[in-house]
């Protein structure tokens, strides 16, 4: 039966007319029969949505965070409940409207985050959430000169006991890029070019603030190069290794002059064209970037 919908149902005298009398009844006069009317239910009220208003502050301060956030809204199933997402936004502080109900509010800042239950019945409500996080920069030198942020790429571990490099969090950082982490300290690793050009160190991560951090690389890179004579022309399809004296091999390349970056230190390079092989020893000097020559000839 449909909403607003009555139905009336009356008793009808059968054989009478309007100017016919009514017959006696032996037994009495008869009682008229009362109509039967369904009763009006009125529509549920459904019950009015809230405004939600969030926002988020480091710990220790009272100042919103104005950028790096997402929000997610959980529908409050309880412990045992699968969560169901209602709401999303990566505004700085956005306002939602949802139905009256149990939800948990959480909101990510990079690595970082936080959530809160709350209850909405009908009125706006505002919360602010507290993340304990801050940020890392991180960049790299060779002395004073700044190295080239596409030639770095820098990696960041939580330590676990002994082991610096326990859990990985995340690994082809870029030079410059902020990375949001939860407050603590952390084993950061820099890759400068391909080869063994590696620094570490160990930086602290405090909320609400961004280390801004550089590390000092003791490395060169140098071109390698397979010549009849000092200052020739180059053969090409000349296939290179560079080998530690203990015979360990660093880095493989092919070509003319293929460029390498190593870490300071001594090395043997050898050179294959024409089913012949060169060798020679070459040392490297942190900042001294230069051509390595392989002489071809016998002996």
């Amino acid at each position: 039966m449909g909403r607003g919908c009555r139905i009336t149902w009356a008793t009808v005298l059968l054989g009478a007319s309007s100017t016919a009398a009514p017959a006696q009844d032996p037994f009495g006069p008869s009682l008229p029969s009362p109509g039967i009317t369904s009763p009006m239910l009125p529509p549920p009220v459904p019950e009015a949505d809230s405004d939600l208003s969030l926002s988020a502050s480091f710990v220790g301060a009272n100042q919103p965070v104005r950028s790096g956030l997402s929000w997610r809204i959980f529908e409050d199933k309880g412990e045992t409940g699968r969560p169901v997402i209602v709401a999303r936004s990566n505004e700085p502080a956005p306002t939602l409207k949802l139905p009256a109900g149990s939800y948990v509010a959480t909101v990510t800042y990079g690595y970082a985050s936080a959530s809160k239950r709350v209850t909405l019945s009908g009125q706006p409500l505002s919360e602010q959430l507290k993340v304990a996080a801050g940020a890392l920069k991180l960049s790299g030198a060779i002395g004073d000169q700044k190295i080239v942020p596409n030639q770095l790429a820098f990696s960041v571990f939580v330590p676990a006991g002994t082991n610096s490099e326990g859990r990985l969090v995340r690994s082809g950082i870029k030079a410059g890029e902020i990375v949001r982490l939860p407050e603590g300290v952390y084993h950061v690793v820099s890759n400068y070019g391909e080869s063994n050009a590696i620094q570490r160190a160990d930086l602290k991560v405090e909320t609400g603030k961004i280390t801004d951090a550089t590390l000092n690389h003791r490395a060169a890179t140098v071109t390698l190069k397979l010549v009849a004579a000092p200052g020739t022309e180059a053969f090409a399809g000349t296939a290179f290794s560079v080998l530690t004296p203990g015979g360990d091999t660093i880095r493989e390349a092919i070509g003319a002059f293929p460029s390498v970056t190593l870490a300071e230190g001594d090395y043997v390079l050898i050179a294959r064209h024409d089913g012949q092989v060169y060798t020679r020893e070459f040392k490297v000097e942190s900042g001294m970037d230069r051509d390595v020559e392989v002489l071809a000839k016998a002996g």
